[in-house]
């Protein structure tokens, strides 16, 4: 079963991890090494329900469930894990039936990448992968104050594709950021259907 475009759908917009990219499992591993230093339990359910938080909310939950949540700082957490997620950088793969729509409508169509990560990690993932080439326009956790499920991380995109939402069809992987492309008022596409 191949991905199909919405009827009217005039520019696309990706999410990453998960979606673009099959790096959840190395996201996993390395906040589980950040949270076992500091005798942190995090439930793999817990991980998938947050995906598409940026780090330090992703890190504040998990604080707050563990109930020390003033004993240690979120964001120091989170570039902990970001150091140790930049080293299993090169185990990343291609999420192929996603990317082959990347390719597919490179240069026929606004593309762009709305994600909760990092530029400095979502930049060194796609470099790794080869797909940096296809996108000028990435929206990550640095450029909104409201994350997904909020819409603005896909509103941004839209905006700087010059294309009205209605017209914009997202990929995503996660709970958060199709509840974010629907609030947005967006076509979305949940892709875990295909792989």
């Amino acid at each position: 079963m191949k991905i199909q475009l919405k009827p009217g759908v005039k520019a696309l917009i990706f999410d990453f991890d998960g979606t673009l990219v099959d790096t959840m499992p190395l996201h996993y591993k390395a906040w589980s090494q950040v949270f076992q230093k500091i005798g942190v339990d995090y439930p793999i359910d817990l991980f998938n329900k947050n995906a598409g938080l940026p780090g330090w909310k992703i890190a504040g939950i998990v604080l707050a469930k563990a109930g020390v949540r003033g004993k240690f700082d979120p964001y120091i957490l989170s570039n902990q894990k970001y150091k140790i997620f930049d080293k299993l950088v090169p185990e990343t793969k291609i999420i192929e039936p996603v990317a082959d729509i990347v390719y597919k409508y490179y240069n026929t169509m606004p593309l762009s990448i709305g994600t909760g990560g990092h530029i400095a990690t979502v930049e060194l993932t796609l470099k790794h992968t080869g797909l940096d080439r296809y996108f000028d326009i990435i929206v990550t956790a640095d450029d909104v104050s409201n994350h997904k499920p909020e819409p603005d991380t896909f509103l941004e995109c839209a905006r700087r594709m010059n294309t009205p939402p209605e017209y914009c069809q997202v990929f995503e992987d996660g709970e958060l950021g199709i509840e974010a492309a629907k609030r947005a008022g967006m076509m979305v596409t949940d892709v875990r259907q295909f792989w």
